[in-house]
Protein backbone atom coordinates (compact mmCIF):
# COMPACT_ATOMS: atom_id res chain seq x y z
CA UNK A 1 0.00 0.00 0.00
CA UNK A 2 2.87 2.30 -0.95
CA UNK A 3 5.50 3.72 1.74
CA UNK A 4 3.84 3.07 4.84
CA UNK A 5 0.43 3.66 3.72
CA UNK A 6 1.19 7.30 3.03
CA UNK A 7 -0.03 9.49 -0.13
CA UNK A 8 0.72 12.98 -1.16
CA UNK A 9 -2.11 15.24 -2.74
CA UNK A 10 -2.04 18.36 -4.06
CA UNK A 11 -4.92 20.64 -5.23
CA UNK A 12 -6.17 23.85 -6.46
CA UNK A 13 -7.83 25.79 -3.50
CA UNK A 14 -11.19 25.80 -3.50
CA UNK A 15 -14.18 24.58 -2.28
CA UNK A 16 -14.86 21.12 -4.36
CA UNK A 17 -12.18 20.37 -1.47
CA UNK A 18 -14.60 19.81 0.75
CA UNK A 19 -15.11 16.04 0.46
CA UNK A 20 -10.99 15.73 1.14
CA UNK A 21 -11.51 17.87 4.00
CA UNK A 22 -14.26 15.59 5.37
CA UNK A 23 -12.28 11.96 4.21
CA UNK A 24 -9.50 13.66 6.59
CA UNK A 25 -11.91 15.14 9.63
CA UNK A 26 -13.62 12.21 9.99
CA UNK A 27 -11.37 9.46 9.19
CA UNK A 28 -12.59 7.94 5.81
CA UNK A 29 -9.31 8.17 4.27
CA UNK A 30 -7.66 5.82 7.30
CA UNK A 31 -10.72 3.86 7.48
CA UNK A 32 -9.86 3.04 3.93
CA UNK A 33 -6.04 2.38 5.09
CA UNK A 34 -4.16 4.83 3.21
CA UNK A 35 -2.40 8.12 5.25
CA UNK A 36 -3.55 11.16 3.07
CA UNK A 37 -1.39 14.54 3.07
CA UNK A 38 -3.27 17.33 1.37
CA UNK A 39 -1.11 20.60 -0.03
CA UNK A 40 -3.04 23.11 -1.87
CA UNK A 41 -0.79 24.69 -5.03
CA UNK A 42 -0.05 28.41 -6.35
CA UNK A 43 -0.53 27.76 -9.59
CA UNK A 44 -0.71 24.84 -12.13
CA UNK A 45 2.81 24.71 -13.16
CA UNK A 46 3.92 24.20 -9.37
CA UNK A 47 1.49 21.16 -9.19
CA UNK A 48 1.85 19.31 -12.29
CA UNK A 49 6.03 19.48 -12.27
CA UNK A 50 5.86 18.25 -8.65
CA UNK A 51 3.69 15.62 -9.64
CA UNK A 52 5.41 14.86 -12.25
CA UNK A 53 9.12 14.21 -10.42
CA UNK A 54 7.28 12.43 -7.95
CA UNK A 55 7.04 14.86 -4.83
CA UNK A 56 3.00 14.22 -4.74
CA UNK A 57 1.79 10.87 -6.08
CA UNK A 58 -2.34 11.84 -7.02
CA UNK A 59 -3.10 15.76 -8.08
CA UNK A 60 -7.21 17.07 -8.07
CA UNK A 61 -6.57 19.38 -11.27
CA UNK A 62 -8.42 20.13 -14.27
CA UNK A 63 -8.57 17.93 -16.59
CA UNK A 64 -7.32 20.14 -19.37
CA UNK A 65 -4.03 20.00 -17.51
CA UNK A 66 -3.65 15.88 -17.68
CA UNK A 67 -4.17 16.24 -21.47
CA UNK A 68 -2.10 19.76 -22.10
CA UNK A 69 1.02 17.80 -20.46
CA UNK A 70 0.45 14.74 -22.29
CA UNK A 71 -0.03 16.40 -26.15
CA UNK A 72 3.20 18.43 -24.89
CA UNK A 73 1.00 21.60 -25.01
CA UNK A 74 1.44 22.48 -21.02
CA UNK A 75 2.55 25.82 -19.59
CA UNK A 76 6.18 24.96 -19.25
CA UNK A 77 8.11 21.87 -21.01
CA UNK A 78 9.32 19.02 -18.87
CA UNK A 79 12.14 17.39 -18.37
CA UNK A 80 10.74 14.02 -16.95
CA UNK A 81 8.16 11.77 -19.83
CA UNK A 82 4.45 12.24 -18.60
CA UNK A 83 2.14 9.37 -18.38
CA UNK A 84 -0.49 11.09 -16.83
CA UNK A 85 -4.42 10.05 -16.67
CA UNK A 86 -7.63 10.79 -15.19
CA UNK A 87 -9.19 8.16 -12.54
CA UNK A 88 -11.98 9.87 -11.46
CA UNK A 89 -14.04 12.96 -11.30
CA UNK A 90 -14.50 15.94 -9.10
CA UNK A 91 -16.81 18.61 -10.66
CA UNK A 92 -18.27 19.90 -13.12
CA UNK A 93 -17.30 23.62 -13.32
CA UNK A 94 -19.15 26.92 -13.60
CA UNK A 95 -15.97 29.72 -14.01
CA UNK A 96 -17.42 32.99 -13.55
CA UNK A 97 -15.56 36.16 -15.44
CA UNK A 98 -15.56 38.22 -12.24
CA UNK A 99 -14.47 42.01 -12.76
CA UNK A 100 -14.35 45.34 -10.98
CA UNK A 101 -17.48 47.46 -10.29
CA UNK A 102 -17.17 49.61 -13.32
CA UNK A 103 -16.99 47.14 -15.93
CA UNK A 104 -20.14 47.17 -16.92
CA UNK A 105 -19.74 45.08 -20.92
CA UNK A 106 -16.72 43.61 -22.79
CA UNK A 107 -16.48 46.93 -24.17
CA UNK A 108 -15.45 48.12 -20.96
CA UNK A 109 -12.40 45.66 -20.59
CA UNK A 110 -10.62 47.17 -23.38
CA UNK A 111 -7.19 48.29 -22.37
CA UNK A 112 -7.49 46.67 -19.39
CA UNK A 113 -5.64 43.59 -17.94
CA UNK A 114 -6.97 40.49 -16.80
CA UNK A 115 -5.63 37.67 -14.47
CA UNK A 116 -5.17 34.17 -15.35
CA UNK A 117 -3.49 30.87 -13.87
CA UNK A 118 -1.37 30.75 -17.19
CA UNK A 119 -2.19 30.99 -20.39
CA UNK A 120 -2.35 27.87 -22.41
CA UNK A 121 -4.37 26.13 -19.80
CA UNK A 122 -8.30 25.02 -20.52
CA UNK A 123 -9.66 27.59 -18.27
CA UNK A 124 -8.00 30.38 -20.39
CA UNK A 125 -9.62 28.65 -23.29
CA UNK A 126 -12.96 29.17 -21.48
CA UNK A 127 -12.12 32.92 -21.80
CA UNK A 128 -11.03 32.81 -24.70
CA UNK A 129 -14.85 31.01 -26.11
CA UNK A 130 -16.30 33.51 -24.40
CA UNK A 131 -14.40 36.63 -25.96
CA UNK A 132 -14.84 34.62 -29.42
CA UNK A 133 -18.93 34.51 -28.75
CA UNK A 134 -19.33 37.94 -27.25
CA UNK A 135 -17.12 39.72 -30.56
CA UNK A 136 -14.18 40.80 -28.34
CA UNK A 137 -10.46 40.39 -29.07
CA UNK A 138 -8.31 38.95 -26.36
CA UNK A 139 -5.85 41.22 -28.08
CA UNK A 140 -7.75 44.10 -26.90
CA UNK A 141 -7.00 43.35 -23.25
CA UNK A 142 -3.77 41.89 -21.64
CA UNK A 143 -3.91 38.62 -20.31
CA UNK A 144 -1.29 37.70 -17.27
CA UNK A 145 -0.51 34.77 -16.02
CA UNK A 146 -0.88 35.32 -11.85
CA UNK A 147 -1.67 31.83 -10.60
CA UNK A 148 -4.22 29.73 -8.53
CA UNK A 149 -7.55 31.64 -8.00
CA UNK A 150 -7.10 33.03 -4.47
CA UNK A 151 -4.08 35.41 -5.60
CA UNK A 152 -6.13 36.11 -8.93
CA UNK A 153 -9.14 37.37 -7.02
CA UNK A 154 -6.45 39.04 -4.55
CA UNK A 155 -5.29 41.16 -7.65
CA UNK A 156 -8.18 41.87 -8.79
CA UNK A 157 -9.76 42.96 -5.49
CA UNK A 158 -6.11 45.17 -4.71
CA UNK A 159 -7.35 46.79 -8.32
CA UNK A 160 -4.16 45.43 -10.05
CA UNK A 161 -6.40 43.30 -12.55
CA UNK A 162 -9.89 44.52 -13.98
CA UNK A 163 -10.98 40.71 -13.99
CA UNK A 164 -10.48 37.14 -13.96
CA UNK A 165 -11.99 33.32 -13.91
CA UNK A 166 -12.83 32.45 -10.13
CA UNK A 167 -14.56 29.55 -8.70
CA UNK A 168 -15.82 28.80 -5.21
CA UNK A 169 -15.97 30.17 -3.10
CA UNK A 170 -14.05 33.53 -4.53
CA UNK A 171 -17.13 34.08 -6.86
CA UNK A 172 -19.53 34.43 -3.93
CA UNK A 173 -16.73 36.27 -1.66
CA UNK A 174 -16.38 38.92 -5.00
CA UNK A 175 -19.88 39.03 -5.45
CA UNK A 176 -20.50 40.01 -1.60
CA UNK A 177 -17.63 42.71 -2.02
CA UNK A 178 -19.26 44.94 -4.68
CA UNK A 179 -17.41 42.94 -7.54
CA UNK A 180 -20.06 41.57 -10.34
CA UNK A 181 -19.81 38.54 -12.74
CA UNK A 182 -19.88 39.42 -16.44
CA UNK A 183 -20.56 36.44 -17.34
CA UNK A 184 -20.07 32.62 -16.56
CA UNK A 185 -19.11 29.53 -18.74
CA UNK A 186 -22.63 27.89 -18.37
CA UNK A 187 -23.68 30.33 -20.48
CA UNK A 188 -20.96 29.66 -23.59
CA UNK A 189 -20.17 25.66 -22.41
CA UNK A 190 -23.08 24.56 -20.77
CA UNK A 191 -20.87 21.30 -19.86
CA UNK A 192 -17.16 21.15 -18.81
CA UNK A 193 -15.27 18.79 -17.07
CA UNK A 194 -13.64 20.75 -14.20
CA UNK A 195 -11.77 19.01 -11.40
CA UNK A 196 -10.40 15.30 -11.63
CA UNK A 197 -8.30 13.42 -9.81
CA UNK A 198 -4.69 12.25 -11.76
CA UNK A 199 -1.67 10.13 -11.39
CA UNK A 200 0.56 8.66 -13.54
CA UNK A 201 0.46 5.30 -15.19
CA UNK A 202 3.39 3.78 -13.25
CA UNK A 203 2.89 5.08 -9.85
CA UNK A 204 -0.61 3.31 -10.43
CA UNK A 205 0.83 0.04 -11.21
CA UNK A 206 3.34 -0.09 -8.59
CA UNK A 207 1.02 1.25 -5.79
CA UNK A 208 -2.58 -0.28 -7.13
CA UNK A 209 -3.61 -0.52 -3.27
CA UNK A 210 -3.00 3.20 -2.45
CA UNK A 211 -4.70 4.05 -5.40
CA UNK A 212 -8.01 2.32 -4.85
CA UNK A 213 -7.73 3.17 -0.93
CA UNK A 214 -7.41 6.85 -1.76
CA UNK A 215 -10.82 6.40 -4.27
CA UNK A 216 -12.53 4.34 -1.40
CA UNK A 217 -11.73 7.29 0.92
CA UNK A 218 -12.97 10.26 -1.51
CA UNK A 219 -16.07 8.12 -2.00
CA UNK A 220 -17.00 7.89 1.58
CA UNK A 221 -16.27 11.88 1.79
CA UNK A 222 -17.87 12.56 -0.70
CA UNK A 223 -20.62 11.02 -0.09
CA UNK A 224 -21.20 12.60 3.70
CA UNK A 225 -20.94 15.30 1.93
CA UNK A 226 -23.80 15.18 -0.24
CA UNK A 227 -26.10 14.33 2.35
CA UNK A 228 -28.78 16.32 2.58
CA UNK A 229 -29.09 15.75 6.78
CA UNK A 230 -25.01 16.33 6.89
CA UNK A 231 -25.23 20.23 5.32
CA UNK A 232 -24.85 22.13 8.45
CA UNK A 233 -22.14 19.57 10.02
CA UNK A 234 -20.38 19.74 6.21
CA UNK A 235 -20.71 24.17 6.15
CA UNK A 236 -18.77 23.80 9.25
CA UNK A 237 -16.15 21.73 7.69
CA UNK A 238 -15.67 24.19 5.03
CA UNK A 239 -15.82 26.80 7.04
CA UNK A 240 -13.31 25.27 9.36
CA UNK A 241 -10.60 24.50 6.59
CA UNK A 242 -11.00 27.44 4.19
CA UNK A 243 -10.51 31.08 6.14
CA UNK A 244 -11.31 32.95 3.35
CA UNK A 245 -15.35 31.77 3.39
CA UNK A 246 -17.40 34.24 5.78
CA UNK A 247 -20.34 32.45 7.30
CA UNK A 248 -22.66 35.35 5.66
CA UNK A 249 -21.34 33.81 2.11
CA UNK A 250 -21.07 30.19 2.83
CA UNK A 251 -24.67 28.71 1.81
CA UNK A 252 -24.22 30.75 -1.61
CA UNK A 253 -21.14 28.46 -2.06
CA UNK A 254 -22.37 25.58 -0.91
CA UNK A 255 -25.50 25.94 -2.97
CA UNK A 256 -23.29 25.80 -5.89
CA UNK A 257 -21.12 23.23 -4.84
CA UNK A 258 -23.80 20.91 -4.10
CA UNK A 259 -25.38 21.48 -7.61
CA UNK A 260 -24.19 18.73 -10.08
CA UNK A 261 -24.07 21.12 -13.43
CA UNK A 262 -21.63 23.39 -11.34
CA UNK A 263 -19.87 21.74 -8.45
CA UNK A 264 -19.19 17.97 -6.80
CA UNK A 265 -20.31 15.34 -9.26
CA UNK A 266 -21.96 12.57 -7.64
CA UNK A 267 -20.41 9.27 -7.66
CA UNK A 268 -17.24 10.92 -8.71
CA UNK A 269 -18.28 10.18 -12.10
CA UNK A 270 -16.55 11.76 -15.64
CA UNK A 271 -18.28 13.45 -17.44
CA UNK A 272 -18.47 12.60 -20.99
CA UNK A 273 -19.64 15.50 -22.67
CA UNK A 274 -17.94 17.90 -20.89
CA UNK A 275 -14.61 15.65 -21.69
CA UNK A 276 -16.24 16.70 -25.06
CA UNK A 277 -15.71 20.20 -24.79
CA UNK A 278 -12.45 20.74 -23.07
CA UNK A 279 -10.88 18.46 -26.17
CA UNK A 280 -13.06 20.95 -28.76
CA UNK A 281 -11.34 23.80 -26.53
CA UNK A 282 -7.92 22.47 -26.71
CA UNK A 283 -7.92 21.56 -30.51
CA UNK A 284 -9.52 25.00 -31.23
CA UNK A 285 -6.83 27.12 -28.90
CA UNK A 286 -3.85 25.25 -28.17
CA UNK A 287 -0.50 25.59 -29.62
CA UNK A 288 0.83 23.40 -31.34
CA UNK A 289 -2.62 22.52 -32.84
CA UNK A 290 -4.16 19.19 -33.14
CA UNK A 291 -7.46 17.42 -33.39
CA UNK A 292 -7.79 15.98 -29.92
CA UNK A 293 -11.09 13.72 -30.62
CA UNK A 294 -10.55 10.58 -28.26
CA UNK A 295 -10.18 11.06 -24.59
CA UNK A 296 -9.23 7.52 -24.22
CA UNK A 297 -5.35 8.29 -23.90
CA UNK A 298 -5.93 10.39 -21.08
CA UNK A 299 -8.29 7.77 -18.50
CA UNK A 300 -8.36 4.77 -17.05
CA UNK A 301 -11.29 4.10 -14.96
CA UNK A 302 -10.36 0.54 -14.30
CA UNK A 303 -9.12 1.78 -10.40
CA UNK A 304 -12.35 3.23 -10.10
CA UNK A 305 -14.43 0.24 -11.54
CA UNK A 306 -12.86 -2.19 -9.02
CA UNK A 307 -13.70 0.37 -6.25
CA UNK A 308 -17.47 -0.14 -7.52
CA UNK A 309 -16.86 -3.80 -7.85
CA UNK A 310 -15.35 -3.98 -4.20
CA UNK A 311 -18.32 -2.20 -2.69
Amino acid sequence: MGVNGKLDLICFPGAPNLPLFAGLEFGFFADAGIDVRLKTTPNSIYQIKNLAQGVFQIAGTAFDNVVAYQEGQGAIQLHEPTDLFAFMGGTRIELSLVVAPEIKTYGDLRGRSIALDALTTGFAFVLYDMFEKAGFEKGDCELVTVGATPKRWESVKSGEHAGTLTIEPFTSIALENGFHVLQTSLETVPSYQGGVFTTSRAWAVENSDSLISFIRGYLAGLEWVLTPNNYAAAKGVLLENMSAIKPWVADAVMTKLLDPTTGLTPGAELDSSGIETVLRLRSRYARPSKDLLDPAPYLDSSYFQKVRDLD
